[in-house]
């Protein structure tokens, strides 16, 4: 049995006579001896009187007036739940605080977590990439250029600066650019290439789900004068375009932002961040398997083309021997040249040139 209270504490709150909702101001003591006695706030009269540990006492729900309830069926209530955990103490002791803490779990609440848990991951994995496949296919063509020019505003805005190339220079890889443009097979509206410096994001170059390319002047003085090495990764971007890859990227990566804010409460501001702003952008990385697809796509449109089917390749090898893999900041970040993925597209083109002779 739960020792006596070893002190003689007193706490402010309301008494309420049995069948009565009128309540008196009061006052609970309990004695040395474990006596739990009310008293009337004015006068002192004791209105009610138990051993402490007899009282039925409520659980401590934040900050809930607790209630105590006596045997004759008068109550009292206090917002002092630090008073009443001291005063309950003695009797709960360690176990008797472990068991009632116990007696505070509900398995429904752990079955409701469980279920909302596995129903978000069910949301991610099979109706986000179903929904992002729907909203691919139903995506008028209006849209995708509605929020490319968005992302270019936003980027020349927050990164972007003048392009310093030669003019020579521009119009060399514009017309390359525009080769092999000429050759792809998906119904793409109009390609543009667009040349930007960004010290901010370095050697990089990515496309936007209208056709717009952009490489900045790092990357192309990363490639020095091999104009071979830049067609290549534009040719690479293209394949990013024609299999759609950004436009998927940014509904999926809406998709999982919904999902996070409609939990959190929100959806509004977080899925059109991710919709038009470039920094969102330039966050997102495609999967494997897409980059593999842009690879390909690379070594394919190079060759038609008469250019260096390689070429892909040997850029990644180039950014692997110039800058590791370390600056996040660079093409790597979201175009990252592990040794496989070099051998692999190499492979590839080999396959390809030999079934070409």
């Amino acid at each position: 049995m739960a020792s006596e209270a070893d002190h003689d504490e007193k706490v402010e709150g309301f008494w309420r006579a049995p069948g009565e909702a009128r309540a008196h101001a009061a006052r609970l003591s309990v004695d040395l001896t474990g006596t739990a006695t009310v008293a009337d706030e004015t006068s002192g009269v004791a209105l009610a009187s138990a051993a402490f540990r007899v009282l039925a006492v409520s659980d401590r729900v934040g900050s809930i007036p607790r209630r105590l309830g006596f045997p004759d069926g008068s109550s009292f209530e206090t917002r002092d739940n630090d008073a009443i955990d001291r005063l309950l103490a003695p009797y709960r002791g360690r176990a008797g605080g472990l068991i009632h803490q116990l007696e505070r779990f509900r398995p429904r609440l752990l079955v409701f977590v469980v279920l909302v848990v596995g129903f978000a991951f069910a949301l991610y994995r099979y109706a986000v990439p179903l929904l992002v496949e729907v909203a691919v296919l139903t995506t008028p063509p209006v849209v995708p250029e509605l929020m490319s020019k968005s992302i270019m505003l936003s980027l020349d805005r927050a990164v972007f600066e003048p392009t310093e190339l030669p003019a020579e220079r521009q119009a060399a890889l514009s017309e390359g650019f525009r080769k092999l443009t000429a050759l792809t097979t998906g119904d793409q509206p109009a390609y543009t290439i667009n040349f930007r410096k960004s010290p901010a994001i370095g050697p990089n170059a990515f496309a936007l789900p209208d056709g717009t390319v952009v490489v900045t002047d790092e990357l192309v003085d990363l490639a020095s004068n091999n104009d071979e090495l830049v067609l290549g990764v534009l040719a690479h971007e293209i394949g990013h375009v024609e299999h759609q890859h950004s436009l998927r990227q940014l509904y999926r990566a809406a998709g999982v932002t919904a999902l996070i804010m409609l939990i959190g409460g929100d959806i509004g501001s977080g899925t059109e961040d991710i919709l038009v702003q470039g920094s969102a952008l330039l966050s997102l990385s495609y999967s494997r398997s897409a980059e593999a697809e842009a690879d390909r796509a690379s070594v394919e449109l190079m060759y038609r083309a008469g250019h260096d089917p390689k070429a892909i390749a040997h850029f990644f090898e180039l950014l692997r021997d110039k800058l590791g893999d370390k600056d996040e900041r660079d093409f790597l970040s979201t175009h990252p040249a592990t040794p496989e993925r070099i051998a692999e597209t190499l492979k590839y083109a080999d396959e390809i040139v030999g079934a070409g002779k």
